[in-house]
């Protein structure tokens, strides 16, 4: 009897975590018709968004359009951003990196950090080339990525990809190595309390309230131990996430034990970590010490304390729907310009103690963080798509997502930087390292709170714009990846944008399969398909660190850090961002070359330059070189014609090549940008 009890409760938990799918919407008109042109140029707006570079996003990425420019602008930047960060490990595959610079404190020599990983992950999630999200996974739990250097909730990331392409098999892939990284968390779980904690420093927030009150407001970089609404929320999500996937992997016993670890931490983070006196999730201290003692409170309200309902963590209830009030309050951390990271009241807010030089560091005592600002964004849509509140509205969502993109913008041109003034909205740190920064995500608010695709386990496609009726007249996304299919979504308030009629339309692979007349939820079956198989073509020439693979020379700027700089692995094209190998002297004519070592089978390059048109112009000419034994020989090769500040591909019939050298022309008075070269 009391076996079949605790496996009636455990499956009840189970059942309360993952959530019972809701019956498919009988208002919903579903229907079969015909397939009909899509109204989205795609190619059109790759070129537009993208230039030279469109053939990278073309086949990869969902578009987008709304009749607010803002939205839209922002989206595709953001898509630049992933670009970006993509970093060609070689043999390891693709990883996303959190800063496009190098910084000291990344894992190398592969330059990743494992605190962004759940913003990149929801992020690829969308993309139609399933390899980058593929591979980045595999080297977090396979090569060692995830360090634990800071606080994150991996698992519950693998899950979140898993319910938009469906793909059972990579997704309990590393089944077993979640387990082994959850448990080695209990080295900072408090027992006696059932609690995790953590230093802020290490939870990526450095300069909270925590660690500046423990230091007696003297620093806050180190220190300052405290039991999290953050970490909590995280492990509840891994949990959560690891017994859902051993429920599918058949592992009955393993899903109920991550079921109860997640119901306990639940029922702790609501019994300890809701502060009744500030109606807010807030921390309390785990150091004791002369400034502040074991198990007290933080004095203050924090923006993390919104972080349990990224993760569907608090119950319905208004007794915390309440701790909403404090990010619509002026007074509070509703900032003119973003949300605070602390309130104004409280003694230390925007006290700068930590400088690089002249400029200012990081710190989380009340600037604006786009970090933080993604997960109380994704913490409104649950609250709006399936909590009952009365407080948030569907117009505060979207008047946050505006203020939220118009943070990307410094001085007119898009570029994310690490973090705001709250009064101004204008970047503080501004370090070379901050431009184009990738600690966050917007793709993913655009996808589930503005399209509404919210992504599920079972064969059902839900559509909710979480839109208030007069917040967008109109906007369209296409090619969205969704269970092995392309989904499209459509709405037109007035039906005049589309010439279809009002209301919300929804696609899948070109055919229309369901429509409201206006902005409500749609829920239909959608029967899951297998995905494109993913294609892993090696690149050959990556150089993980200077002098670590390939040999380099060059006619000039032999350095190996600056020569290394051509074969990292990453491309991108933005100003602000050097990236690349840059000749000396004057010689119309230069040479970057390659030694692989050994003889490799090689029939394809890709070659990508800079261009500004002022310091830098593609070269005017180029050809590939073989080194034969005794002599460099030109290689017959389908060479396309220059791209500049995008891909040129160089074809040739397989031949075994050790060195290779690339031969190119000045154009001009422009220098050479070599950004990358790639040897497949």
């Amino acid at each position: 009897m009391r076996g079949t009890v605790g496996r009636l409760l455990c499956g009840l938990i189970l059942t309360s975590l993952m959530g019972a799918p809701p019956a498919a919407d009988a208002q919903a008109k579903v229907q079969q018709h015909p397939a009909v042109p899509e109204p989205m140029d795609a190619d059109r707006i790759a070129v537009d968004r993208f230039g030279n570079d469109a053939p990278w996003y073309r086949d990869r990425i969902a578009f987008f359009e709304s009749s607010d420019a803002l939205l839209d602008d922002v989206y595709y930047y953001r898509w630049k951003i992933v670009r970006a960060h993509q970093r060609d490990l070689g043999k390891i595959g693709y990883i996303t990196t959190e800063f496009a610079n190098d910084v000291s404190w990344q894992r190398e020599p592969y330059a990743s950090l494992n605190d962004a990983t759940g913003f990149h992950l929801d992020e690829l999630r969308w993309m139609r080339d399933r390899r980058f999200a593929d591979d980045y996974i595999n080297y977090m739990y396979e090569d060692g990525g995830n360090d634990r250097h800071f606080t994150d909730y991996l698992a519950d990331s693998v899950w979140h990809r898993y319910l938009v392409d469906g793909d059972t098999q990579p997704a309990l892939r590393h089944l077993s190595a979640m387990r082994r990284l959850y448990d080695a968390w209990y080295d900072h779980y408090d027992w006696s309390k059932n609690l995790y904690w953590i230093e802020p420093l290490l939870d990526a927030t450095e300069y909270t309230i925590a660690s500046i009150d423990a230091s007696g407001g003297k620093d806050g970089f180190w220190g300052g131990d405290v039991f999290r609404p953050s970490i909590n929320s995280y492990m509840y999500g891994n949990a959560r996430a690891i017994s859902q996937l051993a429920a599918l992997a058949g592992d009955k016993a393993a899903s109920a034990d991550f079921a109860a670890r997640a119901a306990d931490i639940k029922q702790r983070v609501e019994q300890a970590l809701w502060n009744p006196e500030l109606d807010h999730f807030t921390d309390r201290y785990k150091v004791d010490n002369q400034y502040v003692h074991y198990w007290d409170r933080i004095r203050g309200r924090e923006l993390v304390g919104y972080v349990p309902w990224a993760f569907d963590l608090p119950d319905d209830s208004a007794r915390y729907a309440s701790a909403w009030r404090h990010i619509l309050s002026p007074d509070q951390l509703a900032g003119p310009a973003g949300l605070r990271t602390v309130e104004p009241s409280y003694p230390h807010y925007m006290q700068q103690y930590r400088y690089e030089g002249t400029h200012p560091e990081c710190q989380w005592n009340g600037p604006v963080w786009p970090f933080q600002t993604t997960q109380v964004l994704e913490g409104m849509i649950n609250l709006l798509d399936h909590y009952h509140q009365q407080i948030v509205t569907r117009s505060d969502f979207l008047r946050l997502m505006r203020q939220y993109a118009q943070l990307h913008y410094n001085d007119g041109k898009l570029d994310l930087e690490e973090d705001y003034d709250p009064a101004t909205g204008k970047p503080i740190v501004g370090l070379a390292r901050s431009h184009h920064y990738f600690h966050s995500g917007y793709i993913d608010l655009i996808m589930r709170g503005i399209v509404g695709i919210q992504p599920r386990a079972d064969d059902m496609l839900e559509i909710n714009p979480l839109l208030p009726a007069n917040g967008l007249s109109w906007f369209r996304a296409e090619r969205i990846p969704y269970h092995g299919h392309l989904v499209s979504v459509t709405y037109d308030a007035h039906g005049d944008h589309f010439g279809q009629g009002p209301g919300l339309r929804v696609s899948v692979d070109g055919h229309q399969i369901a429509s409201r007349p206006g902005l409500a939820r749609i829920t239909v079956p959608l029967a899951r398909l297998p995905n494109t198989p993913i294609a892993r073509p090696i690149d050959q020439a990556v150089q993980l660190a200077p002098n670590n693979g390939p040999k380099l020379s060059a006619s000039s700027n032999d350095d190996q850090t600056a020569l290394h700089e051509a074969v990292d692995g990453r491309v991108w094209f933005f100003p602000e961002l050097v990236n690349g190998w840059t000749p000396t002297g004057t010689a119309s004519q230069q040479w970057f070359e390659i030694d692989l070592g050994q003889a490799k089978t090689l029939s394809h390059a890709e070659l990508a330059f800079f261009a500004d048109g002022k310091r830098f112009a593609a070269p005017a000419a180029y050809h590939l070189e073989r080194w034969d034994g005794s002599q460099w020989q030109t290689l017959t090769a389908q060479a396309d014609p220059v791209l500049p500040n995008g891909i040129t591909h160089v074809r040739w019939s397989p031949v075994a090549l050790t060195r290779m050298r690339l031969v190119m022309a000045r154009a001009g008075q422009g220098n050479i940008r070599l950004v990358e070269i790639k040897l497949f």
